[in-house]
C-alpha cells in the first residue's frame, strides 16, 4: 500500500511557484487593487489638467570671476565663486525686485513672480539654469529673460562695489603717504649735503617704494576684467505645454495607483490571519489538502450530490474518497472522524454523507455514524428506511433492525439504510439528543458501535460538531484512525488549524487531510466573522423522509430543551499540549 500523506514535512516547493502563488493571492484583494487604481487615474486627471496651461522657459547663464588675464591657465573659477551661494543670491528678493521694475510688475504680483522661478545648477559646471513656469510661452520667456538680466545686473553691480570699495581703501592708506614723501622731499631740498641729507634721502627711497605698492595695487584692480558672466541660452518661447498630456497622466496615474494597490493588497496579505492557500492550510495542519469542493451551482439542495445538476461536487467527492482509501493509516481499519473548526457544520455534514457513499460505491460496507447529539439532522435530510444488515452490531435488548427505545441513551440500537442511488446504499445511525452528551458518546455502546470497522471490507464515517466548539470530538479521536477537517479557508484562522492539529494530535488521534469549500450562501466572508456562535437552534417538527429539505441546523429532532441536560458544553477531558 503507498502512502500518500507525509503530514510531518511540507512538500518542497520552487520560487517561481511561491511567487505565481503569491501574485494569485494579491489578485484575490481586488477592491484594494481597484481603489488603488481609482485614486491613481484621479491623480492622473488632476496633473492632466493642472499642467495643461502650463509652459516652461529655460535661460543659461555661465558665470565668470574677475581677472586681469582670462587666459590664464592657473585661474580656477570654481575656487573663485561659490555656486551654492550665487544660486541663493539668484532665488533672492532683491533680484526679483529687480526684475519687477523692469516688467512693470505691481507689488501684489510680486508673490506670483518670484514664485514661478527656479534656479538650478548642472552638475560640474559654472552654469545657473534660470526656469520659469507660466500660463503663457510668451511670458515665461519674457521673465525668464528679466530675471536673467536683473541676476547679471546685480551681479555686475556687487563687483563693481568690491572694486571700487578696494581701491578707495588703498587710496586711503596710500594718500597719507604720499603728502609724507612730499615733506620729506622738500626738507631735503634745504637740507646741505652731509650724513643728515643721506639718512633723509633713505628714508624717501622707502616711502616712494610703499607709495609704489600702493599705486601698483590700484592699477591692478582698475584693470580687472569685472564682467560677471554671459547668457549662453536665452529663453525662448516654448511650443507646447509642459505637462504630459491628459493620456499620459491617465497612463501614469494608473500605473502609480496600480503599484499603490498591489502594496495596499500586499499589506493586507501579510497581516491576514486567515490561510492565504492550500499551503498555509497543509503547513497548519501537517496535513496535506485533499480536494476543494466547487461552489453549488444548485444553490443547496440534498445532502448527497449524486445526481444532482453540477456534477463536478460528486467528481471532488469521490476524488477525496479515492486519495483516503490510499493513505496507508486509514485503508488498515477505515474510521475516519469528519469535522468543522466551529460554527456550522452543514459543510462537514455533507462530506460525510457523500464519502459514505462514495465508500459504497466502491462495494464497501458504509456505516455512518452522527456523532453530533446536540442538533441532529441527518435523520430528517436524508432518504432513509428502518432496518439494517445483520452485520452491524446492535445494542443488546433491541429489537434487530432497530426501533426507538425512548428511555435508552443513545445508541438506542436505531439503524437507517440510506438509499444514495446509483453509488448504492449505506447505514445510518442518526443522532439523538442526549441527556448526557459525554457519557454517551464515551459510552461501551458506542467503542462498539465505531468498532464495526475491523470487520471486512468495512467503513465507518463519524460525523461530530465543530472541534474548537464543543469537545465531543476529541472523545472519539482516540478511536478513529483519522480526522478530516471540513472548513472554509477564508473563515478561520491559521492559529485555529494549528490548534486543532495540537488538540488531535494530544487526544492521540491523526489529521489526514483538511477538504476546503467556498463560503455557504449568507455566510460572512472573513475569519473570524460568527465562529464564536453556538448552535442551538429552535426545535422544530422533523420533514417527511420522502421529501428532503437543505440541511439547517433549525431541523432538528424535537425535543424539549432542558438545562443541564448534556446539550450544553461540556469538558470530556483536559489535553496537555507540549512544545511542537
Amino acid at each position: 500500500m503507498i502512502e500518500t500523506n507525509r503530514p510531518a514535512t511540507a512538500p518542497a516547493e520552487d520560487e517561481p511557484d511561491l511567487l505565481r502563488d503569491q501574485f494569485r493571492q494579491l489578485l484575490r484583494y481586488r477592491r484594494l487593487l481597484g481603489a488603488g487604481i481609482g485614486i491613481g487615474l484621479l491623480g492622473g486627471v488632476y496633473l492632466g489638467i493642472s499642467t495643461a496651461d502650463t509652459y516652461v522657459a529655460t535661460a543659461d547663464v555661465v558665470l565668470r570671476a574677475p581677472t586681469d588675464d582670462p587666459f590664464n591657465p592657473s585661474l580656477a573659477p570654481d575656487k573663485a565663486i561659490n555656486i551654492g551661494s550665487e544660486r541663493q543670491v539668484a532665488l533672492s528678493s532683491s533680484i526679483a525686485n529687480e526684475a519687477a521694475k523692469k516688467l512693470g510688475v505691481s507689488a501684489s504680483g510680486f508673490a506670483a513672480l518670484r514664485s514661478g522661478l527656479q534656479v538650478t545648477n548642472p552638475p560640474q559646471t559654472m552654469v545657473l539654469r534660470f526656469t520659469y513656469t507660466a500660463s503663457s510661452p510668451k511670458e515665461a520667456a519674457k521673465r525668464a529673460n528679466a530675471m536673467t538680466e536683473a541676476y547679471l545686473l546685480k551681479r555686475q553691480e556687487s563687483l563693481d562695489a568690491t572694486r571700487d570699495k578696494m581701491v578707495k581703501g588703498y587710496k586711503e592708506q596710500r594718500d597719507p603717504i604720499a603728502k609724507q614723501l612730499d615733506e620729506l622731499s622738500k626738507e631735503i631740498a634745504r637740507m646741505p649735503a652731509g650724513a643728515g641729507r643721506d639718512a633723509a634721502s633713505s628714508s624717501k627711497t622707502d616711502l616712494q617704494s610703499e607709495v609704489g605698492g600702493y599705486n601698483t595695487k590700484i592699477t591692478k584692480l582698475e584693470a580687472l576684467d569685472m564682467t560677471p558672466g554671459r547668457v549662453t541660452s536665452a529663453a525662448t518661447a516654448p511650443p507646447a505645454a509642459d505637462g504630459p498630456g491628459i493620456l499620459m497622466s491617465l497612463a501614469l496615474g494608473a500605473a502609480v495607483g496600480l503599484a499603490l494597490g498591489l502594496l495596499a493588497a500586499w499589506v493586507r496579505l501579510v497581516f491576514d490571519p486567515a490561510p492565504r492557500s492550500e499551503g498555509d492550510v497543509a503547513r497548519a495542519l501537517r496535513a496535506p489538502v485533499l480536494g476543494y469542493l466547487p461552489r453549488d451551482r444548485t444553490g443547496g439542495g440534498p445532502l448527497l450530490a449524486a445526481g444532482e445538476a453540477d456534477p463536478r461536487l460528486a467528481e471532488e467527492y469521490r476524488s477525496v474518497a479515492f486519495r483516503l482509501a490510499y493513505d496507508a493509516r486509514f485503508a488498515d481499519r477505515r474510521r475516519l472522524l469528519v469535522v468543522a473548526p466551529r460554527g456550522s457544520s452543514e459543510t462537514a455534514a455533507a462530506v460525510a454523507v457523500n464519502l459514505a457513499a462514495s465508500f459504497a460505491e466502491t462495494g464497501k460496507d458504509v456505516l455512518l455514524i452522527e456523532a453530533d447529539l446536540r442538533t441532529p439532522v441527518l435523520a430528517s435530510q436524508l432518504p432513509t428506511d428502518a432496518g439494517g444488515r445483520p452485520r452491524w452490531s446492535q445494542t443488546p435488548g433491541s429489537p434487530k433492525g432497530g426501533g426507538r427505545h425512548s428511555d435508552s441513551e443513545w445508541p438506542d440500537g436505531r439503524q437507517l439504510v440510506v438509499d444514495a442511488g446509483e453509488s448504492g446504499s449505506f447505514d445510518l445511525i442518526p443522532g439523538e439528543r442526549a441527556r448526557n452528551v459525554p457519557r454517551a458518546l464515551t459510552s461501551p455502546r458506542a467503542t462498539r458501535l465505531i468498532s464495526e470497522a475491523d470487520s471486512p471490507n468495512a467503513t465507518v464515517v463519524v460525523l461530530a460538531p465543530p472541534v474548537l466548539s464543543y469537545a465531543d470530538a476529541l472523545a472519539l479521536v482516540d478511536r478513529v484512525d483519522g480526522v478530516l477537517v471540513v472548513c472554509n479557508p477564508r473563515g478561520v484562522h491559521r492559529t485555529d488549524l494549528t490548534r486543532i492539529r495540537e488538540l488531535i494530535s494530544g487526544a492521540g488521534g491523526t489529521v489526514l487531510g483538511a477538504v476546503l469549500h467556498a463560503p455557504l450562501p449568507g455566510e460572512k466572508r472573513g475569519p473570524g466573522k460568527g465562529k464564536g456562535t453556538a448552535q442551538s437552534p429552535a426545535p422544530a417538527p422533523a420533514p417527511s423522509a420522502a421529501a428532503p429539505q437543505p440541511l439547517t441546523r433549525e431541523m432538528a429532532e424535537p425535543e424539549q430543551h432542558i438545562p443541564g441536560d448534556g446539550t450544553d458544553t461540556v469538558a470530556l477531558r483536559t489535553v496537555r499540549i507540549g512544545r511542537r
